[in-house]
């Protein structure tokens, strides 16, 4: 008997892909580094086929990550191991109805099990019939099955007030239970957490289920609905808004973010005035993962398409601050030297919380257009998404809200607040909608978050741990930086993950020009590849000069400036683990160093300015930079290093001034005795006299006890590793003296 598809086709149909869902694989492990014996595979269970490739889809055990791949070792007779709960724990209808799924509009459809499991509670107009099923409470994906030993029935009856007179067969508890124990769901809640530890001392009527039961494990509890979530959540991200409703788990994202809109009250359907046009919106898609990359949740945003809008009649201003990543790193290095932990928590739409005051009409959303009045479009009552204005209004709102509790804004930094109560300091830190916080005193932490969620719809993260891309481990002796995540993406983005690593960024002998005979290569590729390893240089000072020196060359990349980058990221392949150390405790004095590469850059001779601020022993700021002037000699190229270095020493000064810190006669080191003495006296003549009036800034700084420039010997210059290559033992020495250690 042929199929309909042979009949239409006039071949068989290739059904060798299929395989049954939730069978036992492996797929190859290529991701991370592996140990002479360690495993080369992960366990992994089939649950999908991948919407865009030819691939299977599989939940890794390990990772706990769906990942898609088309080489998986397929172990079909190894049978899932079953855990000790119900049988109704393995129904798909259940699992189904634990993602709260619309109920169908189909009714004939048959119970695919006699127990149900979530019926609603019968209400006085509805009238339902005797069943014999008996109405279990949602948490009863938590309650433990007898042993198989014991396979006594108990007749259990409910009350004819709870549900309609119904009777069903359940299993009995073991004779070792109290006889007062009549059900686990009906004793104390807080037992009920599966993450209760059940100690050998505790008296058995705290003890859920048998006494003679082993100890359960996370996938016989009610962790595996990570595994569930993992599995069902869309993976992957929607081009645009037909492909999205097509998805019901896109579906459910955009009316999320509609029904915040309708929370806040941001606009309100009119018809458009005349000589008005309206701005059209448009949706983005993106999925929202973790610190482990594991994908927990849909994000869709409506946004205003801003192009639009016109300079002088939609908007005027539009600046708003954020912090900088050395201000973020003296505030992490400020909290590792009080020994406070540091906070984090993100505002919630938080553009849709400032009024407007330009009058703005915008397009009905895609998709989600009013049937009855498809002609109308929104009025603006609040900011919105992709307007030039909506950081600005936002950053006002916020800033406002903050100084009505008694706040006060740094003197330099505009993104810093501060609150003194009784002696103890609050400090607060604002990105955009990404707040970090903290204080000696935790109460005043709960109150800054109580503060903060009267007015606002917060997310409580609790301790800083992923900000802005770094990755932030708060020790009890210490705090670590590092972007260990970050550099395992930019390694597969650019398909380096599985290339041998290198022990330095450059050799000592390496020597870039502009090589105009070269092979030229994809330019959107390199300065793709130049921006991700910038922005990997907010905690690797040790490939700040490696990168500078190679982003010289974006207007025209050849062959041999792509095989010098290609070297940086070999160099990150091996030296991943590896970041910023701050201690806890101990000296928190101001101190810097200048360094500079006389003539170091080949086409144009002019050289190159390195400098590094340390706060105690924390590093939190450094420079790599060529000049923009051609400088005579060696003495005048490092007075205009110390220079450049000065004016960041006297940022950092106003910065502490914030923190109720004041540095005076900050020392700033240099290698080069003429530069030191230009620096403290105001020589003239022939050598000198030609140097800008602003490098100059220097000797003000000095005369006023601002900075004390100090020689040093080269060998302790700890600014040299940002002017020049190095060979392998001096590389590792800087690096060292930097604080950076590995992890």
């Amino acid at each position: 008997m042929k199929t309909s598809y042979q009949l239409f086709r006039g071949i068989k149909p290739l059904i060798d892909f299929l395989r049954p869902f939730g069978c036992s694989c492996t797929l190859l492990n290529t991701q991370d580094q592996k140990t002479k014996f360690g495993a080369v595979s992960d366990e992994c269970f089939f649950v999908g086929y991948s919407n865009t490739q030819k691939a299977y889809r599989v939940y890794n055990k390990r990772t706990r990550i769906v990942q898609e791949s088309y080489y998986v070792d397929w172990q079909e007779s190894n049978t899932t191991s079953i855990g000790s709960e119900p049988a109704w724990f393995y129904d798909a209808t259940t699992i189904f109805k634990s993602f709260n799924l619309p109920d169908s509009d189909d009714d004939d459809i048959i119970p695919h099990s006699s127990v149900s499991i979530f019926n609603p509670t019968p209400t006085p107009s509805q009238s339902q019939p005797s069943t014999s099923a008996t109405q279990l409470p949602p948490t009863s994906f938590d309650i433990p099955s007898p042993p198989p030993d014991i396979p006594q029935p108990q007749t259990v009856q409910t009350s004819p007030s709870d549900i309609p007179s119904t009777s069903t067969t359940i299993p009995s508890p073991t004779p070792s239970q109290p006889s007062n124990q009549t059900s686990s769901t009906d004793q104390n809640p807080l037992l009920l957490n599966t993450d209760f530890k059940t100690l050998k001392n505790h008296p058995h009527d705290y003890i859920i289920g048998s006494i003679t039961d082993g100890v359960r494990t996370r996938s016989q509890s009610g962790l595996i609905n990570e595994c569930l979530y993992a599995a069902f959540l869309s993976q992957v991200v929607p081009k645009n808004y037909k492909q999205a409703l097509e998805d019901p788990s896109w579906v459910d994202a955009m009316q999320m973010e509609l029904q915040q809109f309708r929370k806040l009250k941001v606009w309100e359907l009119v018809d458009l005035p005349p000589n008005k046009c309206p701005i059209g919106t448009k949706w983005v898609f993106r999925n929202k993962p973790d610190d482990r990359g594991v994908v927990i949740r849909n994000k869709a945003r409506l946004v205003v398409q801003g192009f639009a809008q016109e300079e002088g009649i939609d908007y005027t201003e539009v600046f708003a601050p954020v912090a900088r990543l050395e201000a973020i790193r003296i505030f992490l290095a400020h909290a590792a030297n009080k020994n406070f932990k540091v906070y984090q928590m993100d505002v919630k739409c938080a553009f849709l919380y400032g009024d407007i005051d330009e009058e703005i009409y915008v397009c009905q959303p895609p998709g989600f257009e009013d049937p009855d009045f498809p002609s109308k479009v929104y009025k603006l009552d609040k900011s919105l998404y992709g307007l030039h204005q909506a950081p600005r209004i936002w950053y006002e709102t916020l800033t406002q809200y903050l100084l009505s509790k008694g706040f006060s804004r740094g003197s330099i930094d505009m993104t810093l607040f501060k609150k003194e109560v009784d002696g103890e300091l609050l400090i607060v830190q604002v990105y955009v909608d990404d707040i970090i916080f903290g204080s000696t005193n935790e109460g005043l932490c709960r109150e800054f978050e109580k503060v903060m969620m009267d007015r606002f719809e917060m997310t409580i993260m609790g301790e800083m741990c992923f900000f802005l891309g770094l990755q932030v481990e708060q020790k009890p002796d210490g705090i670590l930086i590092h972007q260990e995540k970050y550099i395992k993406e930019i390694l597969t983005k650019f398909g380096m993950d599985d290339s041998s690593p290198e022990l330095i960024p450059f050799t000592a002998q390496t020597c870039l020009t502009s090589d105009d005979n070269g092979n030229p290569v994809d330019a959107h590729r390199y300065h793709s590849m130049i921006g991700s390893l910038m922005y990997l240089t907010a905690s690797r000072p040790d490939i700040t000069f490696a990168v500078c020196y190679c982003a010289r060359f974006q207007a025209n990349p050849k062959e041999s400036h792509e095989k010098a980058v290609k070297r940086i990221f070999r160099y990150l392949k091996g030296s991943s683990r590896l970041g910023l150390w701050y201690p806890k405790g101990g000296n928190f004095d101001l101190h810097a160093f200048s360094d500079s590469d006389h003539a170091g850059c080949r086409i144009n001779r002019k050289s190159v300015t390195g400098g590094c601020q340390y706060l105690g022993e924390c590093l939190v700021s450094w420079q790599s930079k060529k000049q923009t002037t051609v400088s005579l000699s060696t003495g005048e190229a490092e007075y205009i290093a110390a220079s450049s270095c000065c004016c960041q020493v006297l940022w950092i000064q106003h910065q502490m001034m914030d923190y109720g810190i004041n540095f005076l006669h900050t020392p700033l080191f240099c290698d080069n005795e003429a530069a030191v003495g230009i620096a403290k006296n105001p020589i003239h003549h022939t050598r000198t006299k030609h140097i800008e009036t602003r490098i100059h800034a220097i000797r003000d700084a000095q005369e006023k006890g601002f900075i004390d420039i100090i020689p040093i010997e080269t060998r302790k210059q700890k600014a040299d590793l940002f002017t020049k290559t190095f060979d392998k033992p001096c590389f590792y020495e800087l690096i060292s003296m930097l604080g950076l250690i590995s992890f």
